[in-house]
């Protein structure tokens, strides 16, 4: 099983641990709801955590594997595109994963890609939410 499966089986199985052995120690996060990546693995880790109660009825229903750039260093890298579907506070959400590979199979940059944009909308406030539920960002201020 290459490392877009076993991700893909983690993810369905909610499984936090097995994400931990795919990812490498400085992942980077490309999320579509911040301009700056999450960066290691402790903070993906956590946002994974909040991603996995977030999403409903989440599925993958597509992927495509080859090279393509990083954002960090602009190397080619081993990637893996998965798409899916998901709802996230009752809006229907299409999206892709775009996994980059290190030289041991491990994931080591993620970004995510959805559309439409009230979708979008809906899931920066459920994860920025979780994020703050979970200890891992402030709370916005004047909340």
């Amino acid at each position: 099983m290459n490392a877009a499966d076993r991700f893909r089986a983690a993810v369905d199985n909610k499984d936090l641990t097995a994400l931990d052995g795919l990812f490498t120690e400085d992942i980077r996060f490309y999320s579509p709801v911040k301009f700056t990546p999450f960066e290691g693995k402790p903070m993906v880790l956590g946002l994974f955590g909040v991603l996995l109660r977030t999403f409903e009825d989440f599925r993958y229903v597509g992927d495509y594997t080859g090279t393509a750039q990083t954002s960090a260093d602009g190397t080619s890298a081993p990637s893996a595109v998965l798409l899916f579907r998901a709802r996230v506070g009752g809006k229907e959400i299409h999206g892709i994963d775009l996994l980059h590979l290190d030289d041991d199979g491990r994931i080591k940059e993620f970004t995510v890609m959805v559309r439409p944009q009230s979708a979008v909308h809906a899931l920066g406030e459920a994860v920025l939410a979780g994020l703050v539920e979970d200890g891992l960002a402030p709370a916005p201020a004047g909340q």
